[in-house]
């Protein structure tokens, strides 16, 4: 059993309901138990500016699934919200990334564990905090709180349902 940590994200088609409804599915999974979710947050889009600010949370639970597998059921997912990748960081019905598989490290060519970047995005560090314990270690990356000391909310706002 691993735990597991994903990023969700959505700018499209009510972002709020893409997410609640994304993790309605997530649950549903089987093999996929004790799932946790952070706040929801608003937060500026990485790429493009020209589009609509995201929703972004973070999820965990307890899988046996293996790491590919897993990611093929979200992005069944995905693609059940309409999910289209035509541009690089651009706006998206719904966006699923496995942050974390355990303490797993993993570079495949479709799969890389810890999600590159994540220590620089802070609408993935502070949606994780709301999950983890203050000395949770990012596989290669270090302490969850030490990584928070260096990545500012820059805009990030935390949403109040």
């Amino acid at each position: 059993m691993a735990q597991v940590y994903i990023g969700l994200g959505s700018n499209l088609e009510n972002p709020l309901g893409q997410i609640e409804q994304a993790l309605k599915k997530l649950i549903a999974i089987k093999g996929i138990d004790k799932v946790k979710i952070s706040a929801f947050y608003k937060s500026k889009p990485m790429g493009p500016q020209n589009q609509p600010d995201y929703i972004n949370a973070v999820a965990s639970f307890i899988t046996s699934m293996p790491a590919e597998q897993l990611l093929d059921e979200l992005h069944k997912i995905e693609n059940l919200h309409g999910r289209v990748r035509t541009e690089h960081w651009g706006a998206r019905t719904l966006d699923l990334d496995i942050l974390m598989y355990g303490s797993e490290v993993i570079k495949t060519d479709r799969l890389t564990i810890p999600h590159k970047g994540i220590n620089e995005r802070n609408f993935v560090l502070y949606p994780l905090n709301d999950l983890a314990d203050s000395d949770f270690e990012i596989p290669t990356l270090g302490k969850l709180k030490d990584l928070l000391e260096s990545c500012a909310m820059d805009g990030l706002q935390r949403l109040d349902k």
